[in-house]
């Protein structure tokens, strides 16, 4: 039987990670980083390459986030 590996990524801030900066969670990829990639012309294909641990949803994540409006991300410590 395959095992299926689920992720659900989100955009948070963690005072420990990179100072508070917004993350992809459980990496220390910047929010903002993804999204520069994304509007300079990278494929998802690329910025996966460029960033192994960015969980398969991530992207989807950052761009949730801005379309939100880049909602404040609770800071845990």
């Amino acid at each position: 039987m395959a095992s299926r590996i689920s992720s659900s990524a989100a955009v948070v801030s963690v005072e420990g990670i990179l100072g508070g900066v917004p993350v992809v969670r459980g990496t220390r990829i910047p929010a903002d980083t993804i999204l520069a990639e994304l509007r300079s012309g990278r494929s998802r294909f690329e910025i996966f390459r460029s960033y192994p641990s960015l969980p398969p949803d991530g992207i989807d994540a950052c761009l949730a986030w801005e379309r939100d409006g880049r909602p404040p991300c609770a800071i845990r410590s």
